[in-house]
């Protein structure tokens, strides 16, 4: 097997001859796979950007994912030449990553932005429920909030607000703005003030109960994340520590570290470190992740 990985004339024939009969038999799955991780996203990270509210064009956002995946696969691909094994495995991390990257970056954009409308739901209850103690309605307590906060809570009672005053009822634009943030805190939220309206009750009462929950969620949450940083911290470093050994090498002695690069058997190998780097990362996020 090591003579084999470390005979190029051999193993470099062998290898295309083998990538061709699996690309032939596959080629209709690959094809589709290959659209789903690049341009396939585009529309989820269309989807994200519109819930946001960010003005964007479809064409902008289609020429930075080719640039950002295919763009920077190339550019690695031309600075490692002549080494074409090493470039081919660089152009297919990079630009598989610059797939991936733009969707999980709107999706942590987008978690945090729901995270940040959660905070802000006890200051945006309290006022409310001052409102209608006050003899406001519902929508003008929800303009309260509006004219006197900002962020994230503010732009969706706005959009709430201005769906009402269209023609669409109060029940359906709050069910809408439930639909566009998924968190449970909003969900209570909605279902409390459609079953209110349908059934009567005090809203007031209602609003205090739903800030005091949210609350008390918020300090399980904040607990929760102090006592699992130190795990989080842990599956970073050791994640990081073989790529700073094999950074430190390259420094001191190139030589040393360089079949990893330029020889078929070192490929496998950092394509073996990688995967199982990721798959440990992974693991260990899941382990400390805890829902509330």
């Amino acid at each position: 097997m090591s003579f084999l990985l470390g005979n190029e004339a051999i193993f470099i024939p062998l290898f295309g001859i083998t990538v061709f009969i699996f690309a032939y038999f596959t080629s209709d799955r690959i094809i589709d796979y290959l659209h789903r991780k690049s341009l396939g996203g585009r529309e989820e990270v269309l989807q994200l950007m519109d819930k946001m509210f960010i003005d964007t064009d479809r064409t902008k956002v289609t020429y930075a994912m080719l640039a950002g995946s295919f763009g920077i696969g190339m550019l690695m691909f031309l600075l490692v030449w002549p080494h074409f094994g090493l470039g081919v495995v660089l152009f297919c991390a990079f630009t598989f990553a610059g797939w991936q990257a733009p969707k999980i970056i709107m999706v942590n954009l987008w978690e945090r932005r729901c995270a940040t409308l959660t905070n802000q739901m006890v200051d945006g209850m309290t006022i409310m429920a001052n409102g209608i103690k006050a003899g406001q309605s519902l929508t003008q307590s929800m303009e309260r909030v509006v004219e006197n906060m900002s962020g994230p809570l503010s732009q969706e009672f706005s959009l709430v607000l201005n769906k009402v005053r269209l023609g669409m009822s109060v029940e359906d634009a709050l069910n809408e703005f439930g639909e566009r943030i998924p968190r449970q805190d909003v969900q209570m939220f909605v279902t409390g003030v459609n079953i209110l309206k349908e059934t009567g009750g005090n809203l007031a009462e209602t609003f205090q109960t739903i800030t005091s929950t949210v609350r008390e969620r918020q300090k399980i949450e904040k607990k929760i994340e102090a006592l699992t940083a130190q795990g989080m911290m842990q599956a970073v470093i050791i994640t990081l520590v073989p790529l700073l050994l094999l950074g430190i090498f390259l420094v001191i002695d190139p030589n040393y570290v360089m079949p990893l690069f330029t020889k078929p058997l070192g490929w496998f190998a950092l394509a073996l470190m990688l995967t199982l780097q990721v798959i440990g990362l992974i693991v260990m996020k899941k382990i400390v992740t805890i829902k509330v």
